[in-house]
């Protein structure tokens, strides 16, 4: 039976973001679900001071609905959902940026339910917690302080992280420009923003969320690079693949390598469509 192709978004992100892939994919003639996480897509929280003429201190105060979500709320629902995947025969699970977390946990838990793991310059942790990697050399090239200065109120007081994509400031539209689609056009960009929510979930795992040998290990895994990535620059996306493989030297990473940043991969699907559908024909029921 052919795959089918599960989608796991990053942060801020939904499954909306997937859309052009998907039609590639189709075109292909191969089938994906993109996943929307708790407190995304359509449950997101848009609160009335988001909108123009915006209210900064009434946005710094207003709950949303991501609050209290966990790394194991969002696990156990794509659990559900690769649950129901396999019922029409294998599945590949495709994640990106933080969304390697949540495909994590689930392959942790459930490898059974996974024919092929593929991280799309997406975190996936061995050694430390994905907050700890943020302190090591391969991330200082991360413009950390730029992407902050659009945070909205505490996040320990809010119980999120909360992020005005929505700014006409020009400094901190630059800044998530370099930092998201530096080999875009300014339209692209402005498009691709949009379709950020402004609320993400505090939690960042555990060590107990790591990949495990046992579990995690045993799924055959594919890890596809972004040559240009400013965001999870490539350096620190080969240490992630150089532990995976020194965690389970007998099932190392499969890599490929896209040119282009953090998003350009999702506004220009084709290649990626294309080095997915190579993914899958690796896959003994495609053979």
């Amino acid at each position: 039976m052919p795959p089918t192709f599960v989608l796991v978004h990053g942060a801020f992100a939904n499954s909306f973001s997937f859309a052009p892939l998907q039609a590639e994919l189709g075109l292909l003639g191969h089938r994906s679900v993109a996943v929307d996480l708790p407190g995304h897509g359509f449950a997101a929280t848009y609160p009335h001071a988001y909108q123009a003429p915006q209210d900064l201190a009434a946005l710094a105060t207003t709950p949303g609905a991501i609050k209290g979500v966990t790394l194991a709320d969002n696990a156990a629902h794509l659990i559900a959902v690769l649950e129901r995947a396999k019922r029409n025969g294998p599945v590949v699970l495709v994640s990106h940026s933080r969304g390697g977390m949540t495909a994590t946990v689930a392959a942790n838990q459930r490898p059974d339910l996974i024919d092929r793991i593929v991280y799309v310059s997406a975190w996936c942790p061995v050694d430390l917690d994905v907050s700890a990697y943020y302190a090591e050399p391969e991330m200082a090239t991360v413009d950390a302080a730029g992407l902050a200065s659009a945070m909205v109120a505490n996040p320990a007081e809010l119980g999120l992280l909360r992020c005005n994509f929505r700014t006409a400031d020009p400094g901190v539209l630059a800044a998530f420009k370099a930092a998201f689609l530096a080999d875009g056009t300014d339209e692209e960009f402005m498009v691709f923003l949009n379709t950020f929510q402004p609320d993400e979930n505090l939690d960042a795992g555990t060590p107990d969320d790591r990949a495990q040998a046992d579990s995690w290990g045993r799924i055959p895994r594919t890890y596809v690079r972004l040559t240009e990535d400013t965001s999870i620059p490539l350096a620190m996306q080969d240490r992630m693949i150089r532990e995976g493989d020194a965690l389970t030297p007998e099932n190392p990473y499969d890599v490929r390598t896209l040119a282009g940043s953090h998003l350009k991969w999702l506004v220009d699907p084709a290649p990626a469509a294309r080095t997915l559908a190579d993914v899958a024909a690796l896959l003994p029921e495609a053979s």
